[in-house]
């Protein structure tokens, strides 16, 4: 596999073609972004944990029913991916109500309710990522009934199964951020987007350190060693 042209140059991501017009390649960067693009930084070493802790996780839902556009690393900063067209709607699974939310809704971070709620925002930084409902998502076009129904089912889907797989590592799912885009290949819709500490909320189960980019929103320091104890707690698992 040859790596092509840069098709994308995100804030955390570059995105480059390869020779397989239905395989793109995910370059993951250093950089930090956060509160919209307010604030942002460099921590040497980042992306490429970013890299392996995704790897980890879309791999196994890749392997437990759930289709996700990873296909295998591609160095160490680097893995190679389904080719999407995106679906401009972030789809927000919490199981515990933190962050923004606790703050737009009045309640503590990490308010514990019985439900799975899932929250619908258009994926746009100008619009500063509004939230919608599915009547506004269809009427907008970014997607339809059929396929919302589809999305969401998913979701579920990859909550449960993440939920149980980060538990064994220590770690509670607090939340995850997660994009869909319709695959090249075949047009099925899959998960596009990586899952890490820079997309989800994740705190050690037994004393709720936060191990995720709240580190870095909230000057709590240590972001790289953070991420590093996720993944050395995946790889643990994954041995085990």
């Amino acid at each position: 596999m040859t790596k092509g042209e840069k098709i994308f140059d995100g804030n955390e991501k570059q995105v480059f073609n390869t020779d397989d017009p239905d395989k793109v390649i995910f370059r993951y960067k250093d950089v930090t972004v956060a509160f919209n693009n307010i604030k942002r930084a460099r921590f040497v070493g980042k992306g490429a944990l970013d890299n392996h802790i995704s790897a980890i996780l879309l791999d196994y839902l890749n392997k437990n029913g759930v289709s996700t556009h990873f296909v295998e690393i591609f160095g160490e900063r680097e893995q190679l991916c389904r080719k999407i067209e995106i679906i401009p709607l972030n789809v927000i699974v919490h199981n515990r109500i933190a962050g923004t939310l606790a703050q737009r809704l009045g309640l503590e971070d990490g308010y514990r309710h019985n439900n799975t709620i899932i929250e619908l925002r258009v994926n746009s930084d100008e619009l500063s990522d509004p939230v919608i409902n599915e009547d506004i998502a269809v009427a907008m076009g970014l997607s339809t009934y059929d396929e919302l129904e589809y999305i969401y089912g998913q979701a579920r889907k990859a909550n449960d199964l993440l939920t149980a797989y980060l538990a064994k590592a220590g770690i509670e799912l607090i939340d995850m951020k997660l994009e869909f885009g319709r695959a090249s290949d075949n047009g099925e819709i899959i998960i596009s987007d990586e899952i890490s500490p820079d997309t989800s909320r994740m705190w050690d189960i037994e004393t709720g350190e936060r191990l995720d980019k709240d580190r870095f929103r909230y000057d709590l320091s240590d972001v790289v060693a953070s991420y590093r104890t996720v993944l050395n707690r995946l790889n643990n698992i994954k041995e085990a």
